[in-house]
């Protein structure tokens, strides 16, 4: 049984091994399109969400579909999903349920992305460099499953696999936060901090594929 457990706990360790890192300053960069280059992110807590704010930043000259990041559960696909369906419109998606916001879109500039939603009302806001692109209602009363499996550069059609690489990210991410509640309007800017699900600043997660880790060239 011993032999048993520590074969079973030796598959659920990625390969590549749980670096712990405060990234600030640092990129993750996905250079070419690709299924098999990610980045597994591992949430400090565990525990069923009824409320989130995520904010990120990102920089792509892509104009076909991708995702920005990817929240499945074992028994949810697009548990949480923010998806860049095409050019100027985003998806997010909560249990597989999803709204579409329209925002302006710079090609030559990196993008801050942040979302949020409670669960009480079912409304979803959603902020792009700082401003407000609407709310909108999905999937009230509804909580976000704990045990989730968290992507950047690929979208999970499948709990932690299933990669799409016409649907893979190509470029620079960086700055992800996830925190349990909403945020306060005001605080949504482009020095959120202290994110107590992902921080960004002690960022626990494992490189997979071709993923490269750099310096930042934008604020």
């Amino acid at each position: 049984m011993v032999k048993l457990l520590l074969g079973l706990l030796f598959l659920a360790i990625p390969s590549g091994g749980v670096t712990k890192s405060d990234m600030k300053g640092k990129v993750f960069i996905f250079p070419e399109e690709s299924h098999t280059a990610y980045v597994s992110l591992i949430s400090k807590v565990k525990k069923p969400l009824q409320n989130f704010t995520l904010c990120l930043k990102a920089f792509t000259d892509l104009t076909r579909p991708y995702s920005l990041f990817s929240y499945n559960t074992p028994s949810q696909d697009n548990e949480l999903l923010l998806f860049v369906h095409k050019k100027e419109e985003y998806m997010l998606y909560i249990g597989n349920v999803g709204v579409t916001f329209k925002a302006p879109h710079n090609p030559n500039a990196p993008v801050h992305v942040c979302a949020s939603w409670e669960s009480a009302s079912g409304i979803a806001e959603f902020w792009v460099d700082g401003k407000p692109m609407g709310r909108k209602g999905l999937r009230k009363g509804y909580s976000l499953g704990a045990e989730a499996k968290i992507i950047l550069g690929q979208e999970q059609d499948s709990f932690g696999g299933k990669f799409d690489a016409k649907q893979s990210f190509v470029g620079e991410i960086w700055d992800v936060h996830l925190w349990d509640h909403v945020l306060p309007l005001k605080e949504m800017c482009a020095f959120c901090h202290g994110s107590n699900i992902l921080n960004w600043q002690a960022l626990n997660f494992v490189e997979n594929g071709y993923v490269v880790i750099k310096p930042k060239v934008w604020v």
